[in-house]
């Protein structure tokens, strides 16, 4: 059973570049249409931020949910129910939102993601026509991040990955749409790449013994299927946006300041984590699993 009946898309990030070209008044005179038709009882805005907002106030909808101290203070102006959270992380914060919808306080999160048969056919052969013979754990590397302060160094990627193979581990890289090259980059001799679609990667993500990324999405949706994780942190807090509900070791230099300020350099915070520490990491979560002496480290 799908867990979304309906997804609308706002291309904001186009919008942006092109403010006031017809081509984004068209869009966004669309999803407007588009929202306003759904006749939705209620919204809620688990972002916190002015563009999603604006969104929700797009839809028409009489009940707008979000917290009464979001991220980007100004949204909070276009809510129409404004909840006060207790939670530090944002799933937790998510959660209480979600409760003032259902009518009665949340105490847990249901992370079954729904299985996609041809997704688990695909992801069964790919996995025999690229590892064949013995089964071996399958370590996956997300390199990507929504912006270059939280990227970890791609050739520190490859030294990690290069580290797992010699344990004895398959190491796949994802690439999300535009980072082939990011992940050809780290993969060289040592790994695999991937490109996906989500069905794809949710299916490959349940077969795996160990992901390791930065503050980005296949992390938290390798936390949401239980599977281990090495989260390498720079500028986003941990205790906000970090693995939740999942065994981790996430790595941040104590001098690293919460920004979401989008630049392009990695955090210098963030560069003070060396391979080593990743692989350290990697073999206090799945050392036991590891295929005979190669992963005695």
């Amino acid at each position: 059973m799908p867990v979304v009946d309906r997804l609308h898309f706002a291309p904001s990030r186009e919008w942006k570049r092109h403010p006031l070209s017809a081509k984004t008044r068209q869009s966004i005179k669309a999803l407007r249409g588009e929202l306003r038709a759904a006749e939705y009882s209620a919204v809620l805005d688990l972002q916190g931020a002015i563009r999603s907002a604006v969104i929700c106030r797009m839809s028409g909808c009489a009940r707008r949910i979000g917290e009464a101290a979001p991220r980007e203070w100004p949204a909070q102006w276009l809510f129409t129910e404004r909840i006060v959270t207790h939670g530090a992380h944002v799933i937790e914060q998510d959660v209480e939102l979600a409760s003032a919808v259902a009518g009665d306080v949340l105490s847990s999160v249901d992370a079954q993601l729904p299985v996609d048969p041809d997704a688990e056919s695909w992801c069964a052969a790919w996995l025999a026509d690229t590892f064949p013979g013995a089964a071996r754990p399958i370590a996956l590397i997300t390199p990507g991040a929504g912006w270059g302060a939280k990227r970890w160094p791609p050739e520190r990627y490859a030294s990690v990955a290069e580290g797992l193979a010699q344990r004895g581990l398959h190491v796949v890289v994802n690439a999300g749409p535009g980072e082939e090259p990011l992940a050809a980059a780290i993969a060289s001799g040592s790994a695999v790449t991937l490109t996906a679609t989500l069905p794809q990667l949710i299916a490959l993500t349940r077969r795996v013994a160990l992901c390791i990324g930065g503050d980005t999405g296949p992390l938290h949706l390798a936390s949401a299927l239980g599977r281990p994780v090495v989260g390498i942190y720079g500028p986003t807090d941990p205790s906000r946006n970090g693995p939740y509900g999942t065994r981790a070791r996430v790595l941040r230099n104590p001098e690293s300041r919460r920004d979401h300020s989008r630049r392009s350099a990695p955090d210098p915070g963030l560069l003070t984590i060396a391979p080593d520490d990743v692989l350290r990491a990697a073999d206090e979560l799945i050392g036991d699993e590891l295929p005979g002496e190669e992963g005695a480290r």
